[in-house]
């Protein structure tokens, strides 16, 4: 029995091609997918040992399930900023996929610039967060370590995210020049 033809474009690649390369940046993009790697071997290391002493003990270590979320929230952040990175953010195909390649350009900086813009004022804002924390002797719930040593980390990789998402920006503005040609000049 034959399968219907799809109906839209293909984005995932074949299992015999290779996946797609990524763009050149100046940052390396290994820092994402490094810190990625070692924020969930930390998870999976932290969370066995917990299932272990829950297993044999009966009780747990406190300290896990807080030092599990402040984890996930720094992975999540480290994703976008690889996301970000490699234009992989999400979007809706309808207006991003239609239209000129001009068009899909400007959207495309549109877009970088707008999350650029986010992260760069949530970084500005979030610095008061961690002055505030440190100033006020703010402790964890959990275990009571000083809570700028989670806050802390906001601000960084939000700035982080910006200027990835400064270079796709420029990226994509040297990408639009360079399809226009000569006459553009």
């Amino acid at each position: 029995m034959s399968q219907p033809p799809d109906s839209g474009p293909h984005h995932a690649t074949a299992p015999d091609t290779p996946p797609e390369a990524d763009e050149p940046v100046k940052v390396p993009l290994a820092i994402e997918d490094w810190l990625t790697v070692i924020v969930m071997a930390a998870l999976a290391l932290i969370t066995f040992a917990n299932v272990l002493v829950r297993y044999f003990t009966d009780s747990s270590f406190a300290w896990t399930e807080e030092f599990s979320v402040f984890l996930m929230i720094v992975l999540a952040l480290v994703g976008g900023s690889a996301a970000v990175a490699r234009d992989r953010h999400i979007r809706i195909e309808y207006f991003s996929e239609a239209g000129s390649m001009a068009r899909r350009r400007r959207l495309a900086q549109f877009g970088a610039f707008m999350v650029a813009l986010l992260f760069l004022l949530i970084a500005v804002l979030s610095v008061r967060v961690v002055w505030d924390d440190y100033r006020f002797g703010e402790t964890s719930p959990g275990i009571g370590i000083p809570q700028w040593w989670y806050s802390v980390w906001l601000p960084v990789i939000s700035l982080g995210i910006a200027l990835r998402a400064l270079g796709l920006f420029i990226r994509r503005g040297r990408q639009a020049h360079a399809d226009a040609g000569p006459e553009a000049e």
